[in-house]
């Protein structure tokens, strides 16, 4: 057995559909990687982002001054100080049309930070769908390059008279790396798609923690307000 049986030689000795397979896994690869450190550096920016806009939040300073520092830097702010001024936008909104009832505004505070928080978290979640289908699908467009490369060697076999293990081994490799590039590109993906998860389900709920408790923070000005109109 004297075959080269590098990599590089059984790829370049496939047959065309099964090169096309690990051409396609091999694309699919390097957008998966591309995918994973895009999300990687963004989530890691949205959490530094929520973290700073909290403690400024806690901080004592007044939810006027917030809204104007929100209002002046609403493109580099983050997901927690957009739903804060979409919130404290509707609130303001209801109060300048003298609406004094305290259900009413914060209804209408609430349905707009639940608006915003829908479109921060379809922003939060992009990319997570492809790498959910690439974990799931490339080991099986691997094991379809396997299934054709093999039945292919098999049927070049069928014309010789003597079939040894050194005549079979070559083939049966060579479709073998199809499946092996399939998992290359699927392991990363699953990998990633559930750390990726995880942190999401944790800004998620920090996101809905927050509106509580601006909630619960514009009721009581509410109801200050109301006693002291009164």
């Amino acid at each position: 057995m004297n075959q080269d049986l590098s990599i590089l030689h059984m790829v370049l000795n496939a047959s065309l559909v099964v090169q096309l397979v690990m051409l396609l896994l091999i694309l699919i690869s390097v957008s998966s990687w591309a995918a994973i450190f895009r999300k990687l550096f963004a989530l890691k920016r949205v959490k530094s982002l929520n973290d700073v806009f909290e403690r400024e939040f806690w901080s004592g300073t007044s939810l006027n001054d917030l809204f104007s520092a929100a209002a002046k830097n609403a493109r580099l702010s983050g997901p927690m100080e957009r739903i804060f001024a979409s919130g404290m936008r509707e609130y303001q909104k209801l109060r300048e049309r003298r609406i004094t009832d305290t259900s009413t505004l914060m209804d209408g505070a609430r349905r707009a930070m639940r608006a915003s928080f829908q479109r921060e978290m379809d922003v939060v979640e992009t990319n997570l769908s492809f790498l959910a289908s690439v974990g799931s699908v490339s080991p099986y467009v691997g094991l379809f390059g396997t299934v054709w490369g093999i039945m292919h060697s098999f049927t070049g076999l069928a014309s010789l008279q003597q079939v040894t293990l050194a005549t079979v081994a070559p083939g049966i490799a060579e479709a073998l790396v199809s499946t092996a590039i399939g998992l290359f590109a699927a392991i990363p993906a699953v990998v990633a798609y559930n750390r990726f998860a995880r942190d999401i389900d944790r800004i998620a709920i920090q996101l809905e923690t927050f509106i509580e408790e601006f909630s619960n923070i514009l009721q009581r000005n509410v109801g200050a307000q109301s006693a002291s109109g009164q």
